[in-house]
């Protein structure tokens, strides 16, 4: 709006994508710009239980992905374009505006402020829960595996060309755990000195809140921060 900034002109709306969905549940969980000025957009695999359809480890389809798209220029005409460095834009069979795949149901995703990674929370099936640092190209391995587990008897579990996650935790009470993760944020503020590098996420039926610190290529620290009893769909960022 021209008078208040903070409501929306609904004549300016341009529809940008429009995605099919064949049940009900795992039907996208967040957008967000990167560093680079381009529209990342997280999907589930479609839904239902299992992924009966296969689309997670389907290139074919964006469903189970996090895609790449530019938006700059979008218009009726053209509502958006491809970047050239995309992983898959110049192979046959696959949709060019994926940039990582096999996912269940990528529930929040965020950019570290100070390194530019890609971090979000996968929601599981029935038994792991998992952290993943999304990169260009990689294959998550839902529905192979769950967390770091094979997923079915049916699936072999072989892991060659799968990315498996950076963490993990379980349905069980014992493993002080909950049913659904929702991603956070790498901690980049000022208040809390201890906990700057930090990724913060959480559970949404358990309430519980992890932190986790990885030094580039292993997780150095993952402990539990709060037991809120709440249920948490997403966090955010203070300006």
């Amino acid at each position: 709006s021209q008078s208040d900034p903070a409501i929306a002109d609904s004549e300016s709306e341009t529809i940008i994508m429009e995605i099919p969905q064949p049940y009900g549940n795992h039907n996208g969980g967040q957008l967000a710009f990167g560093p680079d000025g381009y529209l990342y957009i997280g999907l589930g695999d479609g839904g239902s239980g299992g992924d009966p359809l296969g689309n997670g480890q389907s290139r074919a389809t964006i469903l189970g992905t996090i895609l790449r798209i530019d938006v700059a220029s979008a218009s009726e005409e053209q509502i958006y374009s491809i970047p050239p460095d995309n992983p898959f834009v110049d192979i046959k069979g696959s949709r060019g505006e994926i940039w990582a795949y096999g996912l269940r149901n990528p529930w929040r995703f965020s950019f570290d402020e100070e390194t530019g990674s890609l971090w979000a929370g996968d929601v599981g099936q029935k038994q792991w829960e998992e952290v993943v640092i999304v990169k260009k190209g990689l294959n998550y391995g839902w529905n192979v595996m769950e967390g770091f587990h094979c997923f079915s008897p049916a699936n072999d579990c072989d892991v060659s060309g799968i990315e498996l996650p950076v963490a993990e935790y379980g349905h069980s009470e014992h493993q002080l755990g909950g049913c659904s993760i929702t991603g956070g944020y790498v901690y980049r503020g000022e208040d809390i000195p201890w906990l700057v590098g930090i990724y913060v996420y959480g559970d949404f039926c358990s309430g519980r809140i992890w932190g986790i610190r990885h030094d580039g290529n292993f997780v150095v620290q993952d402990e539990l921060l709060l037991d809120s009893d709440i249920y948490i769909t997403s966090f955010g960022q203070g300006l």
